[in-house]
């Protein structure tokens, strides 16, 4: 009983700085629903609400930056926990999850008064999303258990299984930045089928690759080490383009590296 009541302790401990920007991250996330309401039903002018959703997508990011601080912080200090795991994905489904799907919700009511259909079924995109992202969020948890037996699929391997929650959001509000931009509105019709697809790539086997490895002392090739100083320059330059580019690139990466795995065993799997 005392060695069960110790893993409790344990499992239960509130670590000071890994929660603090956790909890930055729910913030950073609850401020871009506000600003998501704001520009739908607090403006009276199409530049007030794009600025709004400018603002939105920009807290989506920074709740992103401190989603992938608190757990680098947690594992260099040693200082993970099951609270902090959990911490982690109540904050990420707020973030993650209803910020980006209510964004695409207001927004594809706007400019589609030619479209009736999407001011009938727009919230059925955006719940689809949100649910997908809650599903994806809790099995990460379940693989990641300690106290569970790790899946086959998770040995020996650093990527993620299923599309991260925080990619897809980023991709999600990089567009919509992107739209807002160069005032391109017209063109949100294509979010709620883009919604549809990310949301299928989180709850499905495709594996994305994860950067919980990459520090300091990490080696890179020339060639990565060269595409990385031009996506940071280019991002300087045109942080719009460039930032909606970087995350669905990733996401068409993942499904392309996919695609060429799956034959090449079917391949193999023909010749034995």
């Amino acid at each position: 009983m005392k060695d069960t009541n110790i893993q409790f302790e344990d499992a239960s401990r509130i670590y000071l700085l890994p929660s603090f920007f956790t909890a930055s991250n729910l913030f950073f996330g609850f401020l871009a629903i506000i600003r998501c309401i704001q520009a739908k039903y607090c403006t009276f002018s199409e530049e007030t609400s794009a600025y709004f959703y400018t603002q939105a997508v920009w807290l989506v990011i920074l709740a992103g930056i401190c989603d992938s601080l608190d757990g680098r912080i947690a594992r260099l200090g040693g200082k993970e926990s099951l609270f902090g795991i959990e911490f982690d994905s109540i904050a990420d489904a707020v973030s993650f999850g209803v910020a980006p799907a209510l964004m695409v919700f207001f927004m594809i009511l706007s400019p589609t008064e030619q479209f009736p259909f999407f001011r009938q079924v727009g919230w059925i995109f955006g719940f689809i999303y949100l649910l997908c992202a809650g599903v994806r969020l809790a099995r990460f948890n379940v693989i990641t258990h300690p106290l569970l037996p790790k899946p086959e699929h998770g040995k020996g391997s650093h990527d993620f299984l299923g599309l991260p929650v925080p990619a897809a959001a980023g991709a999600i509000v990089s567009i919509v930045l992107f739209l807002n931009k160069y005032d391109l509105k017209a063109l949100s019709l294509v979010l709620p089928p883009l919604m549809l697809l990310i949301a299928w790539l989180m709850v499905s086997n495709i594996k994305y690759p994860s950067f919980k490895k990459v520090g300091w002392n990490t080696q890179a090739k020339w060639g990565s080490f060269i595409m990385g100083i031009t996506i940071i320059v280019l991002f300087t330059l045109i942080q719009e383009l460039a930032m909606a580019v970087i995350f669905l690139s990733y996401i068409f990466f993942g499904m392309g590296r996919h695609i060429i795995r799956s034959r090449k065993a079917k391949i193999l799997k023909c010749r034995h």
